[in-house]
Order: structure tokens, then C-alpha cells, then sequence
């Protein structure tokens, strides 16, 4: 009997523990990095004291929370860079962050380091901007990028994106879609002769999502 005690409170640790980035993954991810830990604790259907315990921080509990995320980031600045189209590379780089921002808000403030000590998150955006801008010079010598642009303008793309956070999550990545393929469109060194290029659908919005003019 006692051999087994043990292994039952390693189990409902690591349960605890599951549950615990279970919920911060929605509560960050539907209310942005200043949901407080104990509306995460609440969702988790733990105390406070139990949280802590796993994570005696917020920033480690957001650090493990979009871990997943991170890896993808990484993986999408990767393949680009591995993409032997330069601007075929750079325009899924564009897709596939815009669509990661968009899934969790959370994520969004944390690569955008809205969190004051997201460090490791701040450290991801160096690697992607870093990356954008060795696909931004292969893309530019191609003739398919707009000479002018510089990895700035990927960061003002990114705060104008963060605009969406206040759509539901449905229409949020719908219209995500459409937002970086006008910014692709936007970025292209010249418009494309003949059809233009298909967008997604537009999304539903609710009327209270409807900006009302004066």
C-alpha cells in the first residue's frame, strides 16, 4: 500500500499539471497575457497553491503554456529559409505566423513581448526577424519583393494584425487569412498581370464587431 502512494501523487501531479496549461492555454488564449493565474487556477479547477507549485511564476507559466507555439514558429521560419522559392518561402512565412497570432492572443503579446519579461519569446522574434530578413534579400534578387522593404515593416504588419484580437476566434483566423494575403499582395514587388490573386472568404462579423459610421 505504501509503495503505491507514491505513484499516485506523481499521477495526479502530473494530471494537475496538464490540466493546469490546459486551461491557461484557453484563458491566454481568449484574454491575452493579463488574464490574472487566478482566473488560469479557476478554469483548472485547482487552488492557487497548487498552481504555484508548478509554475512559481507567470512568466514560466506562460513560457510552458505556448512552448508549442514557439516550436512552431521556429519551424515555419526554417522551412521558409529551406524553400528554394525565396518568395514562395517568404509569402508562407507571412500565412503561417499571421495564422499562430491569430489562434491565441496569448501568443501574440508574447512575441510581440508585450509581456515585460517574455525574454525567451523576445529572443524567438530576434530569430524570426533574422530570418525574414535573409528571405527578404534572397526574395528582393529574385525581382518579386518590393525593393523597399525592410523586416520593419513585418513588425508594423504584426501590430496592425494584433488588431483582429477583439474578433471572436472563429472569424479572427478567417479574417487573418485575408489580412496577410492583402499584405503579401502589399509586399509584392509588382501587381501579377491578369486574375487577381483569391482571397479567403470573409468573415461573419457580429454587428457589435461592425464599426458604426457617425
Amino acid at each position: 500500500m505504501t509503495g503505491q502512494l507514491p505513484q499516485t501523487v506523481r499521477c495526479d501531479a502530473r494530471d494537475n499539471r496538464a490540466r493546469i496549461l490546459d486551461a491557461a492555454r484557453t484563458v491566454f488564449g481568449d484574454e491575452g497575457l493579463s488574464a490574472p493565474m487566478r482566473e488560469v487556477a479557476r478554469h483548472a479547477g485547482v487552488g492557487p497553491a497548487t498552481l504555484y507549485r508548478h509554475f512559481p511564476t507567470k512568466q514560466a507559466l506562460i513560457a510552458e503554456t505556448f512552448a508549442e507555439q514557439r516550436r512552431a514558429c521556429r519551424a515555419a521560419v526554417h522551412d521558409a529559409l529551406a524553400d528554394t522559392d525565396p518568395w514562395r518561402g517568404f509569402q508562407r512565412l507571412i500565412e503561417r505566423i499571421c495564422e499562430l497570432h491569430a489562434r491565441s492572443r496569448g501568443f501574440a503579446d508574447a512575441f510581440m513581448t508585450a509581456f515585460p519579461e517574455a525574454m525567451d519569446f523576445a529572443a524567438d522574434l530576434e530569430r524570426t526577424l533574422r530570418g525574414v530578413a535573409e528571405l527578404a534579400r534572397r526574395a528582393q534578387e529574385t525581382g518579386r519583393l518590393r525593393p523597399g522593404f525592410v523586416v520593419d515593416d513585418l513588425i508594423l504588419m504584426l501590430m496592425a494584425h494584433r488588431g483582429l484580437n477583439d474578433t471572436p476566434r472563429a472569424a479572427r483566423v478567417i479574417a487573418s487569412r485575408r489580412f496577410a494575403a492583402y499584405v503579401i499582395e502589399a509586399f509584392r514587388a509588382a501587381p501579377e498581370t491578369g486574375a487577381p490573386t483569391p482571397l479567403p472568404p470573409a468573415p461573419r462579423l457580429p454587428l457589435a464587431h461592425v464599426p458604426h459610421r457617425p
